[in-house]
């Protein structure tokens, strides 16, 4: 059976104000502050990120079960959680009891310290179904390198030349992306992966960085291009694409899920910065997805997983800024011709048009 897919704006612009918002939004609210964001989410829907207590001190949370639960830190003021496996354990980075900041591995026995590569300071960012974290640390002469933390060690993964790399996400291969300063001084994405440390270029710039990776080793990051704007790229089989703006001269693609839909945020014509969804070879303002009373401006997208369930952040206009969880809506909308949208958000834009009839 062959199904015809079609975007949500070619839709909306046919069906007219009755279709039902693609999204439904989650405020995942705060640990009694007044800030949160949502940075990573698994399969099961479970979220982690950072928020405020109270005393204004920001701490890693994990959202589960409907709850905010307080990860607590390293005996310091500060931790922050950035990525979470399908087993639940969550990594993230944490002030310790001395001052430094390390990067943490949260699992059933609590919240373990991974250590540095020699330094003061590493930070979590990312971690796979085998528990394998990638983030980065100082080392003991100065520099600061991409680490992979595997069987209980902290493994180096070095740099393309310069003296510093970031580790920024991890598929269930062990593959890694992040960003390393090549001989020349520039800083390009890179994709670690069989042992070696791979170059994937710019867009025609001099900086790029690798934010996350799927599944099938599709990298979505940022990166300058020739004319010096800055944009989110999408790097398959072997090219960078350029994902585009939103209408300004920023855009930055931060997560991107095993179908290949990447999320992330951009400048507007009016020089806002909006959350977007590029699916389906289009980069559409998940502000337009949302219904227009939700009462929140999404602000940025910073993970998906295979449901299509989003995460980010966004504010309401008070000055209030608060995690946000969306997930795919189903909605039906009736015409003359009966056409049906059914489970939005998860093929292509997630709409499928049947007439009355299954097209084949």
């Amino acid at each position: 059976m062959k199904r015809t897919t079609t975007s949500l704006v070619l839709l909306s612009s046919l069906l007219g104000p009755t279709v039902q918002a693609a999204y439904i939004v989650t405020d995942l609210g705060t640990l009694g502050g007044g800030y949160s964001g949502a940075y990573g989410i698994n399969a099961s829907g479970q979220v982690v990120g950072t928020a405020k207590l109270a005393d204004g001190a920001p701490h890693a949370f994990l959202y589960s079960g409907g709850q905010m639960v307080d990860l607590g830190t390293l005996g310091g003021g500060y931790s922050g959680a950035y990525g979470i496996n399908a087993s639940g354990q969550v990594v993230g980075d944490s002030e310790t009891s001395s001052g430094a900041r390390h990067a943490f591995l949260y699992g059933q026995g609590g919240m373990v310290d991974l250590g540095t590569l020699g330094g003061n300071f590493s930070y979590g960012n990312g971690i796979n179904a085998g528990g394998q974290v990638v983030g980065s640390s100082d080392t003991a002469d100065g520099a600061h390198h991409a680490f992979l933390y595997s069987g209980g060690q902290m493994f180096d993964l070095g740099t393309l030349g310069g003296r510093y790399s970031f580790g920024n996400g991890i598929n269930d291969s062990g593959q890694v992306v992040g960003a390393a300063d090549t001989a020349g001084g520039a800083q390009h994405a890179f994709l670690y992966s069989g042992g070696q440390m791979f170059d994937l270029g710019t867009l025609g710039g001099r900086y790029s960085v690798g934010n996350g990776i799927n599944a099938g080793g599709q990298v979505v990051g940022s990166s300058d291009t020739a004319d010096g704007a800055y944009h989110a790229f999408l790097y398959s089989g072997g090219q960078m694409l350029d994902l585009g703006t939103l209408g300004g001269g920023y855009s930055s693609g931060n997560g991107i899920n095993d179908s290949g839909q990447v999320v992330g945020d951009s400048i507007t014509a009016d020089q806002s910065l909006h959350a977007f969804l590029y699916s389906g070879g289009q980069m559409v303002d998940l502000n337009a997805l949302v219904a227009a009373d939700a009462g929140w401006t999404l602000t940025s997208a910073l993970g998906i997983n295979g449901q299509g369930q989003i995460v980010g952040y966004g504010f309401d206009g008070q000055g209030n800024t608060h995690a946000l969880l969306l997930t795919p809506a189903v909605a039906v909308v009736s015409s003359p011709d009966t056409v049906s949208l059914v489970s939005m958000g998860l093929v292509g834009f997630g709409f499928v048009c049947r007439r009355s009839r299954s097209y084949r």
